[in-house]
């Protein structure tokens, strides 16, 4: 009796915590100097402790206990590997299932070969941890149970047998059509898929149009609000701006008529003006000619080359007197220059007005003429 309350006291001040915390026979061997390794899950389903730690389906340790997270919403898995293996500080954790109604254990390893991003670098040490975002775990044959019971009653399963006689009605009588839909089809994608490159540039300027506009996002601002008054104004002579719309409508009509009037004429006038045009045309430079002649008429440009010397000998006073300028134009005497205007019908004569010599004085001449009418004399 003695020896069995000492044992009790024993057990009890050595912490007995439950049969959880008893080594189970056929464990995996830790050796003499493991290391504790930490993984976060979301869900640990219904792992418990001592269960089994592997990796590639060898068993390297054992789950020491599950606590809750700091967080309060996921559970934080502390387990006991084997001091001998030698797993990368990315390794992945993922709780899986011996057989279909088996334990639960927890598997360790390496990121997948496939995962570029990820290459296992560097050791797991003791009392590392593994984030969620490097665990997970498989799904529970309740839950696959559940789902292909949702589907089979509720999914819409027992309506496929109606969804095939539907189609098999729809396509009853149109094989050919839906034949040739499917070519036209596989035309398209073909004809799209030679033209990749172009719909590949054309989003690419698409996206550097994007990013122009939305350098100038500011600018564009300003000009939008700047652009309001004018569209109040706008709105606010909107019946205006009808009426004129209408009123050009109706202009429009008018003139179209009067043009589909008077075509008749305008053609004929132009038939009428042809013969004229085409004379105008072979007159060449005999019209810019007879021009010169009629600034300069009754002496042509050839009469400077009639007079000898280098001077005309007349001279001319200028007189600006407005006063004196009136009283010559009304006066009732007949001017000089009466003689050289001829009465109506009757042909222009051409002076005969002598050409003086150098030094000569010739009494009378142009000097003269423009002196009567201008008020000023002869020198």
């Amino acid at each position: 009796m003695v020896l069995s309350a000492l044992l009790l006291t024993g057990c009890g001040s050595g912490g007995f915590d439950g049969v959880y915390n008893m080594p189970l026979p056929g464990g995996a061997d830790i050796g003499d100097h493991p290391y504790r390794v930490k993984a976060q899950f979301k869900d640990v389903l219904d792992l418990v402790p001592q269960a089994g730690v592997k990796v590639n389906d060898v068993p390297v340790g054992r789950v020491e206990k599950i606590d809750l997270g700091a967080d309060g919403w996921t559970a934080e898995v502390t387990m006991l590997v084997n001091g001998d293996v030698q797993l990368p500080a990315n390794a992945f954790a993922k709780l899986r299932q011996s057989a279909l109604l088996g334990e639960k254990f927890v598997e360790l390893g390496k990121p997948p070969k496939n995962d570029q991003t990820q290459p296992a670098v560097g050791k797991l040490a003791d009392n590392a941890v593994i984030p969620l975002d490097r665990t997970n775990r498989n799904p529970e044959v309740e839950e696959v149970f559940g789902a292909l019971s949702m589907l089979l009653n509720g999914g819409g399963v027992a309506q496929l047998q109606n969804i095939t006689k539907e189609l098999n009605a729809a396509m009853e009588g149109n094989e050919q059509e839906i034949r040739s839909l499917l070519g036209n089809l596989n035309t398209f994608v073909g004809e799209l898929d030679k033209h990749k490159a172009e719909i590949v540039r054309a989003l690419d300027s698409m996206n550097r149009l994007a990013g122009t506009l939305a350098q100038q996002r500011d600018k564009i601002a300003v000009a939008l609000t700047d652009l309001e008054p004018g569209l109040k104004v706008l709105a606010e002579q909107r019946t205006q701006l009808v009426t004129l719309l209408q009123s050009l409508d109706k202009l429009s009509d008018v003139a179209t008529d009067t043009i589909n009037r008077s075509r008749d004429d305008i053609v004929a006038d132009l038939k009428a003006l042809q013969p004229t045009l085409t004379k105008l045309v072979e007159s060449g430079q005999n019209l810019p000619k007879s021009l010169e002649l009629l600034l300069t008429y009754p002496f042509p440009d050839e009469a400077v080359d009639g007079i000898k010397g280098d001077y005309t000998n007349a001279f001319i006073d200028l007189d600006l007197n407005l006063g004196t300028v009136l009283d010559n134009l009304s006066r009732s005497r007949q001017s000089p220059l009466d003689s050289l205007i001829p009465s109506q019908g009757t042909p222009l004569p051409m002076p005969n007005i002598p050409l003086p010599t150098p030094g000569q004085d010739t009494g009378s001449g142009l000097g003269d003429v423009l002196g009567g009418l201008l008020g000023g004399g002869r020198k």
